[in-house]
């Protein structure tokens, strides 16, 4: 499997990601120039960095990185009880094994260890 079939969602994440700070930073610097216009300033780049950083950075600590903790914090750090917590996975792995030996005694080792065989526990 290819390294972007793998990982195809962060590739895309990322994209919309560069996307929007290349909008935010062209648009920025439109809106810099039309306000040092306005009230008769100068225009300098530094001045146009110094501001745009700190709208980015705005930007980043109430959105991105609250929704990037959420995601990230949950999928590292499952909270017990919780549907990506380990004990929650064990569990419901253990309801069908639990139903199927239930209906079939006999058969049920049989066909959990084909599915073991066929889908290894990573």
């Amino acid at each position: 499997m290819s390294l972007f079939k793998k990982y195809g969602f962060a590739w895309v994440t990322l994209g919309f990601l560069v996307i929007s700070l290349i909008g935010h930073w062209v648009f920025g610097w439109f809106a810099y120039v039309d306000e040092q216009m306005t009230h008769g300033a100068p225009i300098h780049v530094s001045g146009y960095v110094v501001e745009l950083l700190r709208q980015t950075f705005e930007n980043w600590q109430s959105e991105f990185l609250q929704l990037l903790w959420q995601v990230v914090g949950l999928t590292l750090l499952p909270y017990v009880g919780s549907p990506q917590s380990k004990e929650s996975e064990d569990r419901s792995e253990a309801k069908p094994d639990a139903i199927l030996r239930r209906v079939d005694p006999d058969g049920a080792d049989k066909v959990l260890a084909e599915i073991s065989r066929r889908f290894p526990d990573k």
